[in-house]
């Protein structure tokens, strides 16, 4: 049985990611910081099916993320597979963005995956195996207009992928990065109509991807069929960025 660790789990995109992998029996670790609320009820419904552990955590610490893998891999002596799914948004035009915004986005979006990252791959190399999965987004490919610093957030993410690919590849890590076009999310529900129907509009497929779209590459990039694949920046946009 697979131990698989998961940011961001409350989250519209993160919680799809751990119901694919209930599905098949996998040991669940679900990362919240604040909203437990929907967490709780995440649990509920998946320990029905599979074991789950959920923690709260600020990724941000680096202490609250060290003490929180050492307990996971105390008990539960290893983690096969991390998800880096934990992330915000902003729309804002850049004269108008604060250090305060800044730090917000980037804290988020990049420092959470370094921390997270940084005390999980000791115990993958220590057992010569893992996959590392990090959403991304298909603004860090293309960038997007009043999202400038969220971005150049996940343009990081992706350098970050293809960085640590070739420095855990000898250690056979798989790194991947999934970059999510316009998905039906909570963090999306605010864009108008109009902008919607944009991206609609530039999206050969001509609609909004949901989470089960992502979270099916997701599982498919963490599965014993994808151990020759790593280093890849993989679009899931219905072929907007094409």
């Amino acid at each position: 049985m697979k131990n698989i660790l998961i940011s961001g789990a409350s989250g519209g995109i993160g919680s799809e990611i751990a119901r694919t992998f209930a599905a098949q029996g996998y040991r669940l670790f679900l990362i919240y910081n604040k909203n437990f609320d929907a967490i709780d009820k995440l649990s509920n419904e998946l320990s029905q099916i599979c074991e789950v552990v959920i923690f709260k955590c600020d990724l941000k610490n680096e202490q609250e993320v060290k003490t929180m893998v050492d307990k996971i891999i105390s008990t539960y002596k290893r983690i096969d597979v991390l998800i880096n799914s934990a992330g915000v948004s902003l729309i804002k035009q850049i004269q108008d963005i604060t250090m305060d915004d800044y730090d917000f986005i980037l804290d988020n979006n990049l420092k959470s995956a370094v921390n997270l990252t940084k005390y999980v791959v000791p115990h993958m190399v220590s057992e010569k195996r893992g996959k590392i999965v990090n959403i991304s987004s298909m603004w860090g490919k293309v960038g997007a207009s009043m999202e400038a610093i969220y971005s150049a957030s996940k343009g990081a993410i992706n350098s970050l992928t293809l960085s640590l690919a070739k420095e855990l590849g000898p250690s056979n890590i798989c790194v991947n990065a999934i970059c999510p076009g316009l998905i039906d999310t909570k963090m999306n529900r605010g864009l108008t109509k109009k902008a919607k129907a944009e991206i609609i509009n530039s999206t050969p497929l001509l609609r909004i991807g949901t989470p089960r779209d992502v979270a099916n590459l997701v599982e498919f990039l963490s599965s014993d069929k994808a151990d020759f694949i790593t280093g890849q920046i993989i679009s899931v946009d219905g072929g907007f960025a094409l």
